[in-house]
């Protein structure tokens, strides 16, 4: 889909769903990474992100655009405009569109990284996910030397 099908697919959405036009330029944007789309208020235009398309096809993306189009038109109308706002929470049920935005991670799981440590004298073990300066820091409970012992690969 290219951004002039984009355009004209969210003037077909927003003439059906809330019967006003929508008279500026909409745009796929790659470099959005959690969100699924943005309105932007100094010139109006409206930012998709490709993978709510790629990732969860035609439905989606219809409801990410109604999210939008509520931003659009109730910005347009002077009333607020926010997430957060009855008017907006208001007519987004009334168009069915998404309140939140679909998962658009890959599906990676990060793994993290957990530092093991020990003291030297009452052997109480520390686990951190920052490494520590053993010359710097000391055991929180007999002030005894800290002494690194292994790294521990967590997922999560």
């Amino acid at each position: 889909m290219t951004n002039q099908e984009l355009t004209e697919l969210i003037k077909k959405v927003s003439q059906e769903y809330f019967g006003k036009p929508f008279v500026h330029q909409a745009n796929f944007n790659s470099r959005l990474k959690t969100t699924g789309g943005r309105f932007h208020l100094k010139d109006r235009h409206i930012d998709i992100n490709p993978r709510v398309y790629q990732i969860y096809g035609m439905s989606e993306l219809i409801g990410v655009i109604k999210h939008e189009l509520c931003h659009y038109h109730l910005y347009n109308a002077g009333l607020p405009a926010q997430h957060r706002n009855r008017e907006f929470k208001l007519l987004l049920k009334q168009v069915g569109g998404l309140r939140y935005a679909p998962s658009l991670t890959t599906g990676k799981k990060k793994h993290k990284t957990i530092h093991l440590y020990e003291c030297t004298q009452c052997h109480l073990k520390y686990q951190r996910v920052r490494k520590l300066d053993t010359k710097r820091y000391v055991c929180g409970k007999c002030h005894g030397k800290l002494k690194f012992i292994k790294d521990i690969q967590m997922s999560s």
